[in-house]
């Protein structure tokens, strides 16, 4: 993905539908002073919105899944002008977004509540042990062009759930989005606790530099400046970066539903997805039918320029950069002995390219090695389920997986041999559509999660520890000063009680230890 680019010269960002090139709209860009002042209002806003609890900011997350419900088919019209998108992925965004919505607003004050431990020590039980959650006052959100809406509630509003004030930067690819996000949130009359700030790299670096807790979506070697920039400031920061995502296809497999899966799991929003699947690995036995079958799958779907008919599958590439990256993934795999089943160039007509299927590819293709983030679907051959594991997780990337088979249990078994992140049995993408589920990155895929239930939340906060008496106060504690032989027998003696094993080990106490 290309992220945070460094800025032309210029005082705004003019945004083109990569699929004609025709003007969409144009933002500002935000210099460093510009961004600093809007997380300073941010942090003026933050303590009201925290302070009216996870009651008081779930009326004002349904409220904004409502706005965005009524306004679903213009947020379509936007996605579509900005990132040249088939009318059924961009008209997926909207709802998908306000089912985020409506899933932290109602479950984030039970992920957020005290939680009390139970004392680990019979010394420490005459204490009332307290867990409080307490939100990062702003949260920095810069996310990648590939969703531009539904990205910022994927990871943007659990934040605002915890309490957070969120600064948002959009990619300068696609933030048009985003911007109708934000009118959204000022038309409600929602609280002044989420700014949108827009422009390139040094924009982004503003961001960082002015916020409390960073979550990037995008590219590994962005996401590498992103971590080290957080690290300067000593501020936490969860990355969700590029993927590889393998695909096994064994012998017992329902071909046909593999065949439809693998080429949605690979195809959806022409390939530029994270979890998008970039290897399939097929057992010999069933490898020449396979290839058939998802040629088949692939040849029939109609790519081109979508309106509001929902005519087409696969729209434009995001970028010509990314065009062009595909490209040369595909030109490298034939130059080296694969095969194009189906695809393999560019249309000719803006970022389009074919949907593509390779065969007879190995592991000295860039189109396997490298993310490619694009409509491709390289095929390997393997022996058995042991190479296919194998080379699987021969990538420096660990994001997800998808395994194919007839038999469950050894789906499972597969699965926990992954290094992935999450494995999808007999489907794709499936992980991602249950946020009770961590969405987490292994491997140069990713530091930490989102979604994942309470987690997703808490990753937002700072736990605080709150100790109190459970019963009557003396004028001392047994451990304070002044110090006794006493005095410290009794304390050790509780502890050795609690931690000791067998009784020459228990009666041990200060002062009859030989």
């Amino acid at each position: 993905m290309t992220d945070l680019q460094a800025a032309p010269a210029l005082s705004e960002i003019t945004v083109r539908n990569p699929a004609d090139g025709s003007v969409a709209g144009s933002v500002p860009i935000d210099s460093p002073h510009t961004v600093a002042a809007k997380a300073r209002a941010l942090r003026d806003a933050q303590p009201e919105w925290e302070a009216m609890g996870a009651d008081g900011r779930k009326t004002w997350l349904l409220t904004m899944q409502d706005w965005i419900l009524d306004n679903a088919d213009h947020l379509a019209d936007v996605l579509q002008s900005e990132t040249g998108k088939p009318r059924t992925d961009a008209a997926m965004e909207p709802p998908l977004s306000a089912d985020l919505l409506d899933y932290w607003a109602r479950h984030a004050g039970r992920f957020l509540a005290d939680r009390h431990p139970a004392a680990h020590s019979p010394l420490m039980k005459v204490k009332r042990l307290t867990t409080v959650y307490r939100p990062f006052p702003v949260v920095g959100l810069i996310i990648p062009w590939n969703f531009p809406l539904l990205n910022i509630a994927l990871d943007g509003v659990a934040a605002l759930a915890a309490g957070a004030a969120m600064l948002l930067k959009p990619s300068e690819v696609t933030p048009l989005s985003a911007v109708e996000f934000a009118r959204g949130w000022t038309e409600i009359g929602a609280p002044p606790v989420l700014a949108l700030t827009t422009g390139y790299a040094e924009t982004g670096a503003a961001v960082i530099a002015n916020s409390d807790c960073v979550h990037f979506t995008g590219s590994t070697a962005t996401g590498r400046k992103v971590a080290v920039a957080c690290a300067e400031r000593l501020i936490p920061c969860t990355l969700e970066l590029g993927g590889k995502d393998p695909a096994i296809v064994l012998a017992d497999a329902d071909l046909d539903r593999a065949a439809a899966g693998i080429a949605w799991g690979g195809m959806f929003n022409s390939g530029q997805v994270c979890v998008s699947i970039e290897r399939v690995y097929v057992e010999a036995p069933v490898y020449d039918e396979f290839v058939a079958k998802l040629t088949g799958e692939v040849s029939r779907l109609r790519q081109g320029q979508d309106d509001a008919r929902y005519r087409f599958d696969v729209g434009a590439m995001a970028t010509p950069a990314q065009r062009d990256i595909v490209g040369r993934h595909v030109d490298d795999a034939v130059a080296r002995g694969a095969r194009i089943t189906t695809g393999g160039r560019p249309t000719g007509v803006g970022t389009f390219f074919e949907p593509t299927v390779l065969a007879d590819v190995d592991h000295s293709m860039t189109c396997m090695r490298e993310e490619t983030f694009g409509p491709t679907l390289p095929v390997v051959k393997v022996a058995d389920e042991d190479e296919a594991v194998r080379l699987a997780n021969d990538s420096p990337y660990g994001l997800s997986a998808t395994v194919w088979t007839g038999d469950l249990d050894r789906g499972e078994r597969v699965a926990r041999r992954l290094e992935a992140g999450a494995v999808n049995i007999n489907d794709a993408l499936s992980n991602g559509f249950n946020f009770a589920l961590p969405m987490a990155g292994w491997k140069h895929s990713g530091i930490g999660s989102r979604q994942g239930g309470a987690e997703g939340v808490l990753k937002y906060c700072r736990p605080q520890a709150i100790t109190a008496p459970r019963l009557p106060t003396q004028k001392r504690e047994l451990l304070w000063f002044p110090y006794s032989r006493r005095k410290s027998r009794i304390a050790a003696g509780i502890v050795r009680a609690a931690a000791g094993r067998g009784w020459r080990r228990v009666g041990r106490t200060p002062g009859n230890s030989r």
